[in-house]
């Protein structure tokens, strides 16, 4: 009976076809799981007729080891006539031939198919289930890819494989040590529409691990699937977003990948998309406009007929639009795209008879690029900047001869001054509306925020992008922002800018082709390359470096000696800010997310009155920057530079000195993470911010009904040791630690319970040197520390209370251009957490406000006088609202969310020495309550919606009024003066105090007092003096620990 079994071998559908693919599954499975990888790739991959004489091997073993026999190779095979799988073939087996009696008295009679292949797909969804990297591989692996050859269980074969290959780098290795590549390339053949979007989700798996078989899918005309895939309508913004990866790693350095995408007309298809992205739509999902332009700029970059085919359909103009995007990696991939689009030819093929018009139209198109290029070099997030070098350098490199002259001519009579006095690019524009988005996740299904969306102007709630970034789904509607000249402010009038425009009209560059445009852009291009060889973060600074050099400029800012033990240079471990810095993997937030995606948290702020469930405001919680020390090791990320930290060649010639961009290898990382799961830490996070909340409230009840008497008891006193005197000084809300620096920038952070120093550091290693403020960024969080630098540069640190961990996160230059004549910024700046802005000002004519979870200038708000600022203040309790103090004695109430931005304007100052040193907002709900105080020792209470404005004032220090601090909700304020004195006051202006200097054994002992700041949640001052003393004092001595 066995030899009359009906069917054929190759037909699944009979029942000899259905034995023998069940059998072949079997001994794949049973070979996988007892030979090594390496040898059963080659025994049962590489050849049909060795796969099947090794499998009858295996069956052979089985049935003649019952004999007492056994089968013999050379070399020895482990033994497999045990494998606990052929119990699983002889169960199958025998259910096949129990319907042999039937099948063969009536050939009508229908083969009903073993449920051997739904049983072990369930095995194996069982496994996913509970299965992870440290535990032992999916045994029915093979199965599975056995099971895509049939119609029947494809969908659900494909959807457990994709589940399977989301769970990291590893298990993609091992689909592939079993033999998946040839099974899904050839499913790239099928029409079938709901196996479209796992197939996209498969190969996006397959080929973040391994970009070498994008030989295999240009080959087999892979390519025009995703094409398609990426053209259609019907699938979800995310999942195109994978066709345009897929798409970009079959273009990545392959020349017949780029060709074959042209001729399928990738170029016009994804300018399509970005053309047709507005404000509103859908499709503006970050992740898709992000990989839209790392495609194009990988389809074009180094192949010169692509960079015609994008000019001609006037991809620059298309693509610039996204350069003021809110989400930083998307305004980095617009620049990648950019900035590959540009030819790296040689100076030679400019000055050749060559086709003139198409040179010229060519040249034309370029400049546009480079000037577009220019309006984001002072860009809030060092992605972008670093991008933005990239692109540059291929400028440089292209047109190497016409910039080494401009460069030469001006840095030769100008090299003492050009340091200091070279202007930034000045950035205008104002913020507008917002609108309400959708809350998308990575698997692209819709979840609420899960706390009440915060109002920020007025009408928009938070939008959560995928990794629980917060985002907004519409562009900022600001055509201003970053549209003007690049040297639009004040430093347009600079003699720098003049000097420079003077060496270019000498007739260096004069020759036929050239507009005298180009002279006036050569000149912002060599300002722009000054600019990024003195940025604040040490990845970009190393990069505008290396552009310089490729310009004939070896040299431009002369390091400070660096300190033993401080290492903030590129190329040093993984302490070092640089080095964290080269991982800045953007996308994601401020907190780690080295795990994979977060679930979206939106979060509140404690209340500043008695609590009431309608008082809990919404806080911001700033979601940014944040690095992946995995991405930093990885050997081929590009994020580790071997190129970075030699100096580059004077007569550049070879395209291999050329930078690398980071923006493409760092994106290629989100793909390798998990994406159909979010990692479930977050309830820890909730738990601790929960925790913190409440313990912040009843520090708030307690500081508001506090009968405060005096505030003298010193509760710690540390000397800093700081050589140049206590700068600034700050207390953290949740732990006893006291963080404080001086004038050098030197930081240092203590316990004030245990008397320990925690960490010491050093900012940077630049020479010019003043620190103007510390903020706590997320305090509810793991915060970070943000530190404001006098030139108006911002870095901000994580992990900074351990020793030697602490990284940077980010750093950017606040403030643009200043006043001609003016040596010194002199900034001041202030963090307000409900709205994630961080405003800044001083010896300029404007108050610039930054978005951090943008990284994004926002506004720039003029100043109504030629007084500069000297105080600001934001309000912790409205968001948007600040007050500034000037040099004049002027008080100047604003509130971002308006059209005019100024609310009110008072001179509440007005002796001889009326230059406001301090301002705050008094404790409480009230919107225009401030306290002022000026360099004349009064310090002045306001009401700014009064038309008497000030309605009490006290006279604090005569004439030397150095330092006031407003606590956040307890009625009380201090002062402090150069004659070593510090006052404390109620806000009806009764003394609750004066801190002074005795020349006694016992008493308290301090400086001229050059800082003070309040615990946000206690009554606790801190004290920073000039002789490099920090004291702690309470309301009552508390009970020693």
């Amino acid at each position: 009976m066995i030899d009359r079994i009906p069917g054929r071998q190759t037909d699944r559908k009979t029942l000899l076809g259905e034995l023998n693919w069940i059998f072949t599954a079997v001994t794949d499975t049973i070979a996988w799981n007892v030979l090594p990888h390496d040898l059963f790739r080659r025994l049962f991959r590489q050849d049909l007729l060795v796969a099947s004489l090794f499998r009858n091997f295996l069956l052979a073993e089985r049935i003649m080891r019952s004999a007492n026999c056994s089968p013999m190779s050379y070399p020895v095979l482990p033994p497999t006539h045990q494998h606990h799988m052929w119990d699983a073939w002889d169960m199958a087996a025998e259910i096949c031939i129990s319907q042999l009696p039937t099948l063969v008295d009536d050939p009508n009679a229908e083969f009903q198919p073993s449920p051997f292949f739904t049983e072990q797909l369930t095995a194996f969804e069982v496994w996913l289930d509970h299965g992870s990297e440290r535990k032992k591989p999916p045994e029915q692996l093979p199965i599975v890819l056995q099971v895509l050859l049939s119609q029947l269980h494809r969908f659900r074969a494909l959807v457990l494989l994709g589940r399977f290959l989301d769970m990291g780098p590893w298990a993609v290795d091992l689909a592939l040590s079993v033999g998946i590549f040839p099974y899904v390339l050839k499913l790239l053949q099928t029409t079938t529409p709901e196996l479209q979007q796992i197939l996209v989700f498969i190969w996006t798996k397959i080929l973040a691990l391994d970009k070498s078989c994008q030989v295999d899918l240009v080959k087999d005309g892979g390519h025009t699937y995703f094409i398609r895939f990426l053209d259609s309508i019907d699938a979800y913004p995310e999942q195109r977003a994978m066709a345009a990866f897929v798409l970009a790693v079959i273009v990545d350095g392959h020349r017949r990948g780029q060709e074959t995408c042209i001729e399928a007309g990738l170029i016009h298809v994804c300018l399509k998309h970005l053309q047709c992205s507005s404000p509103n739509d859908a499709q503006t999902e970050p992740l898709f406009l992000q990989w839209i332009c790392l495609c194009l700029g990988k389809l074009w970059e180094d192949f010169s007929e692509a960079q015609l085919i994008g000019l001609q359909a006037d991809a620059p103009a298309i693509i610039s639009p996204l350069l003021l995007e809110p989400q930083p990696e998307v305004r980095a991939a617009a620049v990648f795209a950019l900035g590959t689009a540009l030819d790296v030819g040689s100076d030679t093929s400019r000055d050749g008879q060559g086709e003139e018009d198409d040179d010229d139209e060519k040249v034309k198109a370029e400049a546009g690029i480079v000037k577009n290029l220019l309006n984001v070099v002072s860009d809030g997030s060092p992605l972008v900047r670093a991008e933005v070098a990239v692109a540059l350098s291929r400028f440089a490199f292209g047109h190497n001869k016409h910039l080494k002259s401009v460069a030469a001519a001006y840095w030769k009579p100008q090299s003492s001054s050009v340091l200091t006095s070279l202007p930034s690019f000045a950035v205008k524009g104002s913020s507008s509306g917002y609108t309400t988005p959708t809350h998308y996740m990575p698997h692209g299904s819709i979840v609420p925020s899960p706390i009440a969306p915060l109002l920020r102007v007025g009408h928009d709630s938070q939008p959560v992008s995928r990794d629980g970034r917060v985002s907004s789904s519409s562009p900022l509607a600001t055509p201003g922002i970053m549209h003007g000249s690049p040297l639009s402010d004040d430093s347009s009038q600079h003699s720098d800018y003049g000097a420079l425009n003077d060496c270019v009209t000498n007739g260096v560059l004069s020759y036929s082709r050239r507009k005298p445009l180009d002279n006036a852009l050569y000149s912002q291009c060599v300002l722009a390359m000054f600019n990024l060889a003195k940025d604040p973060s040490p990845r970009v600074e190393s990069l505008g470096r290396r552009v310089l050099a490729i310009i004939g400029i070896e040299q431009v800012v002369a390091k400070s000696f660096k300190p033993a033990g401080v290492s903030i240079r590129p190329g040093e471990p993984s302490t070092s800010a640089s080095a964290s810095l080269a991982g800045l993997a953007r996308s994601s937030s401020w907190f780690e997310l080295t795990g994979g995606a977060h679930l979206p948290l939106a979060f509140r702020t404690p209340p500043v009155s008695p609590p009431r469930p309608s008082y809990m405001t919404g806080m911001r919680r700033v979601c940014s920057l944040e690095f992946r020390p995995h991405l930093m090791s990885s050997p081929d990320s590009g994020l580790a530079d071997p190129l970075l930290a030699s100096p580059g060649p004077s007569g550049v010639s070879d395209r291999s000195f050329l930078p690398q961009s980071m923006i493409y290898n760092w994106s290629c990382g989100h793909f390798s993470k998990p994406l159909l799961t979010a990692m479930d830490d977050t309830e820890d996070i909730i738990a601790r911010r929960e925790e913190r909340e409440k313990l912040a409230l009843d520090h708030i009840v307690k500081c508001q009904h506090s009968s405060l008497s005096k505030m003298q008891n010193q509760i710690a006193s540390w000397d800093t040791k700081f050589e140049t005197g206590t700068k600034t000084a700050l207390l953290q809300p949740f732990s006893p630690v006291v963080i404080a620096s001086d004038e050098n920038e030197r930081i240092r952070v203590w316990n004030y319970e245990e008397a320990t120093l925690l960490n010491s550091f050093n900012n940077h290693d630049y020479p010019d040197k003043g620190v103007s403020k510390l903020c706590l960024v997320n305090e509810f969080e793991e915060n970070l520390l943000l530190v404001a630098s006098n030139d108006g540069n911002i870095r901000i640190w994580k992990d900074y209370s351990s020793k030697g961990k602490q990284k940077l996160v980010t750093a950017f230059a606040s403030i643009q251009g200043h006043r001609p004549g003016v040596r010194s910024v002199n900034a001041v700046v202030d963090w307000q957490q409900q709205s994630g802005y961080l405003f800044s000002s001083g010896e300029i004519s404007s108050i610039m406000a930054w978005d951090l979870d943008k990284e994004q200038l926002v506004s720039t708000i003029p100043l109504a006088s030629d007084s500069s600022i000297s105080a600001l203040a934001v309000s912790q309790v409205h968001g948007g609202q600040f007050a500034a103090g000037f040099v004049d004695g002027y008080v100047r109430l604003y509130d971002i969310r308006t059209p005019e931005m100024v609310v009110s304007a008072t001179r509440p100052h007005t002796q001889r020495v009326e230059r406001v040193v301090g301002i705050g907002f008094q404790p409480g709900l009230e919107p225009a309550k401030i306290v002022s105080a000026s360099q004349a020792g009064n310090i002045q209470f306001l009401d700014m919606r009064c038309a008497k404005d000030k309605y009490l004032t006290i006279d604090a220090h005569r004439g030397s009024l150095t330092a006031l601090a407003v606590h956040r909700h307890a009625p009380i304020i201090a002062s402090g003066s150069a004659k070593q004195l510090i006052k404390v006051f109620n806000l009806e202006g009764d003394p609750l105090g004066t801190i002074r200097y005795y020349p006694t054994f016992m008493a308290q002992k301090i400086g001229s007092v050059s800082c003070l700041t309040f615990h946000p949640y206690q009554v606790l001052l801190a004290a920073g003096a000039a002789d490099a003393c920090v004291s702690i004092y309470a309301d009552e001595i508390l009970p020693p620990r």
